[in-house]
């Protein structure tokens, strides 16, 4: 057979062109110092330092569905740049920067208090004030220099083409607009700096106010670049922008953000991590029309994935089913709009596959990139059966499920036609498209998946954790058909497909040796690729491992070589490839360990699964409350505070979605035929753990719980 191995199918294309996860091949531009800021709303979002400022060749500016139309964007004063006395955001679409000058020609240090305040919504607002503390009147020439390079956000981690020949510049002869314009075939982009307060003049691409202070005088201009509307863009905030700011002014997040479930718990850690992640979820969201209906589902994370995924949103679904369940809807009906239809070599398009990524870009529309969306993904349709049934086990929404019955038995045909490629009973993957992913599990950069000695399997790939989302989806879809979708010949028929897969899923992937575990994949010629890695606690989270197994499995997961103290590696230290800081050999994953802790409390271990939760907990207190979306594997007690991944989003929508999850863990909060089961096991570090407003079936519970001790409650029906 032909030797393929899970690298981008076109070598020469670099490891950029393979897209998804895979952070630490790609070559990054220079980042903006460790204090940068971002504020964002939906599919957009501006990336500045600290300063404020976007400095020329950096990878920050401002995003609009995967296209910068802003690349430079600095303010100096008398030819200086600017010292940060502090900057925050304020919400995460509005920022303060507070800065003041150094010593200048004409100006003393800290002889100018200066504030620049933004906010992002139906578009980019900023406001400029100065004050003079000069003794005397002074001259302020107050230069803003803007760039523009219209490039694809797939450029701006890798390498930016030079546009600037195709790009038009018609500006405002009288000071109070920049104008900047783009095409390339059928797609085109624009960019207009307006000025509330004119310049003084536009010297090449920079607005230039000449001003003339009196002690104590203020001054201040407002700024606005407009943005088109597309896909993804949410309802904005609007107002004044102090009015904004301050929280005075009507906003969308706050509605939404004060109708989801409410916790507290005797930890403060753990209160303010989860209401960390309410935010951080709610800044994620993306709005999309489907069929006339508005709905809303999470997008994957900042600053790289602002766009509609697969496994991320419908994983990011589930961990949040159990705070309510329109992002879990929102999440189904996107998906299934954009199903695959036909077979499409250069995208991965399958009939009855769930998508891996969508972009709307210009290397994306204009066909030099497979994602308008790429289907490059052997688990997000698997995935999706299983976040359908979950959320008809939380909501017996049989409507929804019933509308959804054509895409579920495309998905179901996908796993047994496509999906299964040589018949053997198991789900394989291997790109087809010059620009497609090698890796097409969550472990999906280029050396992800690899033998214990380092070698990197041949494709196609079968892996472990996609042949136990394989056997759930079966299970559960069998549930579905039995109840809802009223078949019961095929539900049986399912259990018996599930079973099939259950005794030769655990023939073909255990390893006596080292103990006992799970080989991480079969590879393209079928031989055992024999790397300890987390996705022996997927399994358990599928339940395809045997009650007999489970000791096993979860001494592996728990061993000094799997848990770092931070969570649960993915790669064990005694693989040959492992390193702390490999994207998926040997980092910590919160979203990864957060199934893993759900897996340990579904057969049981719940000691175990506390362990993995407080560690997140640790962890989120490192940095202010939020997990990043990958931490460095090092071992706790050597470096004795947690280290992020160099280049990890944050926010991260799997990550922020893990703290729920880790709370279900504890409070073995579970909906079982139309009622909420608790069973819970709050560990002492936590105290008591209470929620209200959780929403299932249609109505609202309220939950307690101390230790073994709870009990939930309708608040409201």
């Amino acid at each position: 057979m032909a030797v393929l191995r899970a690298t981008p199918a076109n070598p020469t294309a670099g490891v950029a062109s393979a897209t998804g996860e895979s952070g630490d091949q790609r070559a990054m531009p220079p980042e903006l110092g460790p204090n940068s800021l971002a504020v964002l709303s939906g599919p957009t979002f501006l990336y500045s330092d600290a300063r404020g400022d976007v400095p020329p060749g950096s990878i920050g500016g401002l995003v609009h569905l995967d296209t910068r139309l802003i690349s430079g964007w600095t303010l100096t004063v008398n030819g200086g740049q600017l010292l940060v006395l502090r900057a925050r955001t304020i919400e995460h679409y509005s920022a303060q920067y507070v800065l003041t000058n150094p010593e200048l020609p004409g100006l003393a240090p800290n002889g100018l208090a200066i504030r620049r305040l933004r906010y992002v919504s139906d578009g980019f607002h900023e406001r400029v004030e100065l004050v003079s503390y000069q003794p005397e009147p002074v001259r302020v020439e107050l230069r803003l220099a803007v760039d523009v390079d219209f490039a694809d956000l797939f450029e701006v981690k890798s390498v930016v083409r030079d546009r600037s020949a195709q790009i038009v510049r018609g500006h405002a002869a009288d000071g109070s607009e920049l104008c900047f314009s783009y095409r390339n075939g059928d797609f085109t982009a624009e960019t207009r700096v307006r000025c509330a307060t004119p310049a003084d003049r536009i010297e090449g691409d920079d607005l230039v106010w000449d001003l003339h202070l009196r002690p104590r005088e203020d001054w201040l201009v407002d700024l606005h670049v407009p943005l088109a509307p597309g896909l993804g863009v949410v309802e904005p905030v609007r107002g004044d922008i102090i009015d904004v700011l301050q929280g005075r002014a009507d906003d969308p997040l706050r509605r939404w953000t004060e109708d989801r479930a409410v916790l507290r718990s005797d930890s403060q850690a753990l209160e303010c991590t989860v209401r960390q992640s309410r935010d951080d979820l709610a800044a994620l969201r993306l709005d999309l029309e489907v069929k006339g209906q508005r709905i809303l589902l999470p997008g994957a994370g900042l600053p790289w994935f602002l766009s509609v995924f697969g496994r991320d949103t419908l994983i990011t679904a589930y961990q949040t089913l159990v705070a309510g369940p329109a992002l879990a809807k929102g999440a189904l009906l996107a998906l299934a709009r954009l199903q695959g239809e036909a077979c499409d070599d250069f995208t991965d398009e399958e009939p009855g596959k769930i998508l891996h990524e969508a972009r709307s870009g210009e290397l994306t529309r204009t066909g030099q990139k497979p994602y308008g969306p790429y289907y490059g993904t052997a688990d997000a349709t698997q995935l999706w059966l299983i976040l359908l049934s979950e959320y008809w086990r939380w909501t017996r929404d049989d409507e929804t499920v019933r509308h959804l019955r054509d895409n579920a038995l495309a998905a179901l045909r996908w796993i047994d036609e496509y999906g299964d490629r040589d018949g053997d009973g198991f789900v394989e993957y291997a790109t087809r498209s010059p620009e497609g992913l090698g890796n097409q599990c969550w472990r999906d950069s280029p050396d992800g998946v690899c033998f214990a000695d380092g070698r990197i399997p041949v494709l196609p790939l079968a892996t472990a954790d996609v042949q136990g989302y394989t056997f759930d989806a079966k299970v559960r879809l069998a549930e579905l058909f039995d109840g809802p979708l009223g078949d019961p010949t095929l539900a049986a028929r399912l259990r018996d497909e599930a079973g099939t897969l259950y005794e030769r899923f655990n023939r073909d992937f255990w390893i006596d040796e080292r103990g006992g575990y799970y080989a991480v994949a079969l590879d393209g010629d079928k031989n055992v690729v024999d790397s300890k890695t987390s996705s022996m606690g997927h399994l358990l989270w599928s339940g395809i491992v045997p009650p007999g197994r489970a000791d096993a499995v979860v001494r592996q997961l728990m061993s000094p070589d799997m848990f770092s103290g931070w969570g649960i590696r993915t790669l064990s230290a005694e693989e040959r490839l492992y390193r702390p800081l490999g994207y998926h050999l040997g980092t910590v994953w919160p979203h990864d360990n957060s199934l893993i802790a759900l897996g340990l409390a579904r057969y049981g271990y719940r000691a175990e699964a506390n362990r993995v939760s407080l560690a997140m907990i640790d962890a989120a207190e490192q940095f202010d409350h939020r997990l990043p979306e990958a931490l460095s594997g090092s071992d706790r007690q050597r470096l004795l505070f947690a280290i992020p991944y160099p280049t990890a989003c944050s926010p991260q929508a799997w990550a922020a979605g893990a703290p729920l999850a880790l709370v279900r863990a504890m409070l073995g909060l579970n909906p079982v035929e139309g009622r909420l089961v608790l069973d819970p096991a709050v560990p002492p570090e936590i105290g008591r753990i209470s929620a209200n407003r959780v929403r299932a079936f249609g109505q609202e519970w309220g939950v307690e719980a101390t230790g073994s001790s709870g009990h939930v409650w309708i608040e409201r029906s």
